[in-house]
C-alpha cells in the first residue's frame, strides 16, 4: 500500500472539514490510506499527492464525491435501529395526523427513506395515517442519491423487512438480476431526493413532522455537530420527532428536547414561546 505522509494526510483532513464537516483526527490516518488506496490504483496514481490535487478543487468535481463516499462508508440496510421505527408508529397511531412530511436528512441510499415509506404506507392502510404523506431524502453524494432513486438493492439489506412487507413493496429479480429487489412505483412515488449539505446554510425546506439524522454526526467535530443539529432542528416543527444514531451520544443543542428513548426526541418549544 502507498505510504501516506503526515502533511498530505492534513492536507486531506482539512480540506474535507472545511468542505463538508468531517473530521478525522491523526488517530484516523491509518484508515484514511486504506479507504483511499484502493482508489488511488484503480486510477493508476503513484501516490497521495497526486490524488489529493485531483480533489481540491472542491465538491463540484465529480472525484471529490468520491472520495467522500470513501471516507463515509457506513453499513446500511432496510429498518436499521428498528425501536426507532416502533416510536414513530407509535406516536402516529396515538396522534392519527392527516398530513405527515418526513426528512432523511444523511438518507445515503436511500434505505432509511423507503423504510419509512413502508412503515407510513401500511400506517395509511390501517387508518392511522391519511394519505397526504411525504419523504424528502437528502445527501451530499449525487452518485449515492443515484442509486437512491433507482432503488435496487441486494436482498441482505432487506434481512430485517418481513416476507409481508417484501412481497407489498418490493419487485424481485429475476435472471441476472435474481438477488436484487426494487422498490415498486406506488413507494417510490412517495420520496424524493436532493442534493444537500448540512455543513452549509440549509434554505426553509420545512417545516417537517419527522427527522431522521442517524449515524452521521460521528463524522463531525464537537463545533461542526451542534452547527448541524442546530440547523437541522430549524426545519422541525415543535412537537415533531427527532432521530439520531442510538450510539451517537447526547444531542448538544440549545434547541430543547425531549429525550423519548435512545436517539429518539420530541422538539419543545423555546422558553417563553408557546406553541
Amino acid at each position: 500500500m502507498k505510504t501516506l505522509g503526515d502533511i498530505t494526510y492534513r492536507n486531506i483532513a482539512s480540506l474535507m472539514h472545511a468542505t463538508v464537516g468531517l473530521s478525522f483526527t491523526d488517530t484516523k490516518k491509518a484508515l484514511v490510506a486504506s479507504r483511499l488506496s484502493m482508489r488511488l490504483q484503480q486510477l493508476g496514481m503513484k501516490s497521495f499527492d497526486e490524488y489529493y490535487a485531483l480533489i481540491q478543487s472542491g465538491p463540484s468535481e465529480e472525484e471529490f464525491q468520491v472520495a467522500v463516499d470513501l471516507l463515509t462508508t457506513n453499513e446500511t440496510y432496510f429498518f436499521r435501529e428498528a425501536r426507532h421505527f416502533d416510536v414513530l408508529a407509535q406516536e402516529l397511531c396515538q396522534t392519527r395526523p392527516q398530513r405527515l412530511k418526513v426528512w432523511s436528512a444523511a438518507s445515503s441510499y436511500g434505505d432509511e427513506a423507503y423504510s419509512t415509506a413502508m412503515l407510513l404506507s401500511d400506517l395509511q392502510r390501517q387508518g392511522c395515517v391519511g394519505p397526504d404523506w411525504s419523504i424528502l431524502g437528502t445527501d451530499i453524494s449525487d452518485r449515492v442519491l443515484q442509486g437512491a432513486v433507482d432503488a435496487i438493492y441486494p436482498e441482505t439489506r432487506l434481512r430485517e423487512v418481513s416476507q409481508e412487507r417484501r412481497k407489498r413493496y418490493c419487485l424481485r429479480g429475476e435472471g441476472e438480476s435474481e438477488g436484487l429487489v426494487q422498490m415498486n412505483a406506488n413507494l417510490r412515488s412517495r420520496v424524493r431526493f436532493g442534493q444537500l449539505n448540512l455543513c452549509q446554510e440549509i434554505e426553509n425546506i420545512g417545516p417537517f413532522d419527522v427527522i431522521f439524522l442517524r449515524n452521521v454526526l460521528i463524522y463531525f467535530d464537537p463545533p461542526t455537530k451542534r452547527e448541524v443539529i442546530e440547523r437541522v432542528l430549524s426545519q422541525l416543527r415543535v412537537g415533531g420527532l427527532f432521530f439520531i444514531g442510538m450510539a451517537e451520544g447526547r444531542v448538544q443543542c440549545d434547541t430543547p428536547l425531549q429525550a423519548l428513548e435512545p436517539g429518539a426526541f420530541r422538539k419543545l418549544p423555546m422558553a417563553g414561546t408557546t406553541q
